[in-house]
C-alpha cells in the first residue's frame, strides 16, 4: 500500500519484500522534462496458489493498461494529473479481499477490485511546495485474482480482457470517476470502452458484465 494516507484507509497487510515487484522509471535530471507520461508501479502479491500466480498479468501489461487509463487527453480531469504518477496494485486472494470489502465497504464476500484514491492528510496544504510531489500519488488498487479468473469464464471474456478492464476501471475511480448514478456511469463507461478499444479489447459491456462490484 502507499505509505501516505488514502481517501479510505488502506489495509495494513503488506506482502513480504520477496513477493513485491515494482516497475520504476528513472527520475529526470534537474530541469529535464518528462518526454511522456511515466508511471511508478508498486506491484504486490498476497497469498495465491502457484496456479493462480502463474496466470497473472505481467507487470508491463498492468503498467500499460493503467497508463492508457491515465492518458492526459481523455478528459479535463486527466489533464490535471501530476507526472510521473505513482500507483500501487495489490493482487490477492478471496480471504483478503473479503476482509477488506467488509472493513471498508461493509459488504460480505470478496469483490473483484477495490479502489483507494489518495488524499492528502487533514491539515496538509496542497499548495505547500514541500508536499508538491504528493500530487503524483494516485492511490491503491486491490484485485482479487481468483474472482477475476472465475468472472472471466462466467462472462465469456478472456482473462486478459477482464484484467485490463478492471485495471482501467479502478484507475478511473482513482481519478474521481464513479458509476453510482446513471449520470455518473455513462461518461465513465464511455471512457472505459474508448480506452479498452485503444488497447485492442472489445467493449466490456457487450457481455453480461455486472460492474457493481468494480469499486
Amino acid at each position: 500500500m502507499t505509505a501516505t494516507q488514502a481517501a479510505k484507509p488502506t489495509a495494513t497487510t503488506e506482502a513480504p519484500a520477496s513477493e513485491q515487484r515494482s516497475t520504476e522509471l528513472t527520475d529526470p535530471e534537474p530541469g529535464e522534462a518528462y518526454s511522456a507520461p511515466a508511471l511508478l508501479l508498486d506491484l504486490q502479491q498476497g497469498s495465491l496458489s502457484p496456479r493462480q500466480s502463474s496466470a497473472l498479468p505481467t507487470a508491463s501489461d498492468l503498467e500499460r493498461w493503467a497508463l492508457a487509463a491515465l492518458a492526459p487527453g481523455l478528459s479535463p480531469r486527466h489533464a490535471q494529473r501530476h507526472w510521473p504518477a505513482e500507483l500501487t496494485i495489490r493482487i490477492t486472494d478471496e480471504a483478503e479481499s473479503s476482509a477488506l470489502n467488509q472493513q471498508f465497504r461493509g459488504r460480505s464476500g470478496p469483490t473483484n477490485i477495490l479502489s483507494f484514491p489518495f488524499a492528502l492528510p487533514p491539515g496538509i496544504d496542497a499548495t505547500d511546495p514541500a508536499v508538491a510531489g504528493l500530487g503524483a500519488l494516485l492511490g491503491d488498487l486491490v484485485i482479487c485474482a481468483p474472482l477475476v479468473q472465475r468472472e472471466a469464464a462466467e462472462q465469456g471474456k478472456t482473462e486478459t480482457a477482464h484484467w485490463a478492464h478492471l485495471v482501467v476501471h479502478g484507475t478511473l475511480h482513482l481519478l474521481g470517476f464513479d458509476h453510482i448514478t446513471p449520470t455518473e456511469a455513462a461518461p465513465m463507461e464511455a471512457l472505459e470502452i474508448h480506452i479498452l478499444g485503444t488497447l485492442g479489447f472489445p467493449s466490456p459491456y457487450e457481455v453480461n458484465d455486472d460492474a457493481n462490484g468494480e469499486r
